[in-house]
């Protein structure tokens, strides 16, 4: 038997790191397609399903309106930041407040962001209000789907931008900072069960497991925020 997950590129390292673990949590093989929640949206529309999906926040209540996951088994799993990235070794930019942004993304000679990502639409929402969106798009890398910082880490691009958790799932590159405070954006990434899940149980027992203080260090090791209960 196999438990199937759909979930945001955001978790992945966390997921990957603890897998033996969920599949014990489970009792049976856990199998997960890792994608930016606008692109599993598409596909679950279109009429895909599995036992589990882990999508933005926003993501799961619209399915959980939409009657494909059941709502009654939301859980809030953990926050996200976005982040820059660069290949190890390489000097950190400058981040430390709006203005100072602004001029390392207008100094750096390469820069790298998703399009389909939460990360990436919000930094493309940013540049636009920082008035530098032609300049930086002109020297971009914008990738559909997958990991920024891969092109940071072959020297590709100068700087990926990327959910820290994202980032951090890439070998050679080095977390430079996150968004200043003034414009941090923090994403929730929850979870949900499927409506008519082949695996309802195992499914409900390993969103217990994700949403437990013993799931935590490893999601924090991996860049995200815990969201734990009272």
């Amino acid at each position: 038997m196999t438990l199937r997950i759909l979930s945001t590129l955001a978790v992945v390292g966390a997921m990957r790191g603890m897998t033996a673990r969920l599949e014990a949590v489970a009792g049976m093989t856990v199998e997960a397609d890792f994608l930016p929640t606008v692109g599993l949206l598409q596909r679950i529309r279109g009429g895909e399903r599995a036992d589990l999906a882990i999508l933005t926040a926003d993501g799961i209540g619209q399915l959980c309106a939409d009657g494909v996951l059941d709502p009654a088994s939301r859980k809030d799993l953990v926050r996200s930041h976005v982040g820059f990235a660069v290949k190890a070794g390489a000097p950190h930019p400058d981040l430390g407040s709006l203005d100072a942004l602004r001029e390392t993304l207008r100094a750096a000679p390469s820069v790298a962001y998703s399009r389909t990502g939460a990360s990436g639409i919000a930094f493309a929402g940013l540049i636009e209000r920082l008035g530098i969106a032609e300049e930086v798009n002109a020297k971009a890398r914008i990738i559909q789907a997958g990991f920024t910082a891969e092109l940071a880490a072959s020297g590709e691009v100068a700087i990926a931008v990327q959910q820290v958790s994202e980032l951090l799932a890439v070998p050679g590159i080095e977390v430079a900072g996150r968004l200043p405070p003034e414009v941090e954006v923090v994403a929730v990434f929850s979870a949900a069960i499927f409506r008519g899940a082949a695996q309802p149980v195992a499914a409900e027992r390993l969103l217990r497991f994700l949403a437990s203080r013993d799931a935590a260090p490893t999601l924090e090791a991996a860049g995200l925020e815990p969201i734990l209960p009272p």
